[in-house]
């Protein structure tokens, strides 16, 4: 079974975080190399942008796509908030479009309602000037995509150290095709508050949580249309941010299939207990290139150079 899944994620190619939320299928225009610094030229952009500590000094943009751009103007997650704490500070990706940030803000408030909950853990979001990440995602490079932790955030004292330390829970059985004991109608009901933000494109999270998330709401069901599954996600659901109105150079998610999206949820179980056979006729997947900055919008070279 796992060599088929690993054979079917090869087979999509799509990028996202980790290496499974898909990606629009808008071109972006790359930069010509005729423009790009000779000390930018040939370097992998994730070491470029990777070495950022704060963020450009610009007002803020996204530009490009969610696995191929980059971001102006970024604004840190505060560590520590009323409603939220942000994890694994030594990686410096608590950053994001300042609509991601009151995002989290606004969303953490609903969540903190919750029985049991005080808020929510934050996890990834982007580097402060966006771009492709030194490890981990190819996804999170315009400060629009959001990690938040399943595990309840019961504790919003926890230390810088401790918050090194300590782990989501995982929530999924049968390799995702269902949801364990540890998931809740608290669960569903923040995924829901996610899903209900105008401002939110997708949510990818693993098929069962959809799939049971779909059998226990019994009231307005729009929501769900957004919610889909996707390979991994069940230590974390990942929301994915339209990109900000006006924002010329950003390009967005494509939108999602017309309905509720449940019937196909219920498909991904079923190949999940039952995998189809490999296709032998499937092309084998290529050796993935690490970006430079010539295959991002030209934007990105001005934030890089910005103080």
């Amino acid at each position: 079974m796992d060599r088929f899944f690993k054979l079917a994620f090869l087979t999509l190619g799509l990028a996202g975080c980790g290496g499974s939320a898909p990606e629009p299928s808008a071109k972006v225009q790359a930069l010509s190399t005729q423009s790009i610094p000779a000390a930018m030229k040939g370097v992998e952009a994730r070491q470029l942008f990777g070495k950022h500590a704060r963020g450009s000094a610009q007002s803020a943009a996204p530009f490009g796509s969610y696995a191929k751009g980059c971001m102006a103007g970024g604004v840190e997650l505060p560590e520590t908030g009323p409603t939220w704490q942000a994890m694994r500070l030594s990686r410096n990706r608590n950053w994001g479009h300042p609509h991601a940030i009151d995002f989290i803000e606004k969303v953490s408030k609903k969540a903190a309602a919750q029985p049991g909950w005080n808020g929510l853990y934050i996890g990834d979001i982007s580097q402060p000037r966006g771009g492709p990440m030194l490890s981990g995602h190819r996804s999170h490079q315009l400060g629009l995509d959001i990690d938040i932790w399943l595990r309840q955030a019961d504790n919003l004292k926890l230390s810088r150290a401790a918050r090194e330390e300590i782990s989501s829970i995982s929530m999924r059985r049968s390799n995702g095709a269902y949801t364990n004991s540890n998931w809740t109608r608290q669960h569903h009901e923040v995924v829901k508050a996610a899903a209900q933000d105008p401002r939110t494109a997708r949510i990818f999270i693993f098929p069962g949580a959809k799939v049971q998330m779909c059998k226990d709401e019994t009231g307005d069901r729009a929501w769900l249309r957004k919610v889909r599954p996707w390979w991994g996600h069940h230590y974390h659901f990942h929301v994915r941010l339209k990109c900000p109105d006006g924002s010329r150079g950003c390009v967005n998610q494509s939108a999602p299939p017309a309905g509720d999206g449940c019937a196909e949820a219920q498909q991904w179980v079923k190949n999940i207990l039952n995998p189809p056979p490999p296709d032998p006729n499937a092309p084998k997947a290529k050796p993935r290139r690490e970006l430079r900055v010539a295959d991002l919008p030209g934007q990105c070279v001005a934030v890089l150079q910005s103080q």
